[in-house]
């Protein structure tokens, strides 16, 4: 699968959490966040489609369209993407550079430790 822009990431996060949706649905559901019009959903549709991300079944009313990639698979490819251009592929780096950064609560770093540790596999 090709690359997602943020806005394409906004329609499939919603299409894997809310399963398959019509057009209208989608464009509903972004509406107050987006302020997208129907005709643009339709354009970021037909580039998912292209691009391996979606794909849609003609229904008896209108198409709905279903998530073609799975959650976790694309959400692993997408952080390896990151870490490798941003930290060189360094895990530790990026960890590091957080903390000193204060952009990890206490909260966030337990549950690093449980992670590691293996009492949490995340979400």
């Amino acid at each position: 699968m090709e690359k997602l822009s943020d806005a394409e990431w906004k329609i499939l996060d919603l299409l894997w959490q809310k399963g398959p949706m019509t057009l209208m649905e989608i464009t509903y559901a972004l509406d107050k966040e987006t302020g997208w019009q129907r005709t643009t959903v339709v354009s970021f549709l037909k580039r998912m489609e292209a691009k391996g991300a979606v794909y849609h079944i003609e229904g008896e009313r209108a198409k709905m369209f279903y998530p073609k990639v799975e959650k976790s698979e694309t959400r692993l490819k997408e952080t390896q993407t990151f870490l490798d251009k941003v930290y060189k592929g360094n895990v530790g780096l990026m960890l590091s550079n957080m903390i000193q950064q204060d952009a990890l609560s206490e909260e966030e770093i337990e549950g690093l430790f449980s992670i590691l540790k293996g009492e949490s596999s995340g979400e």
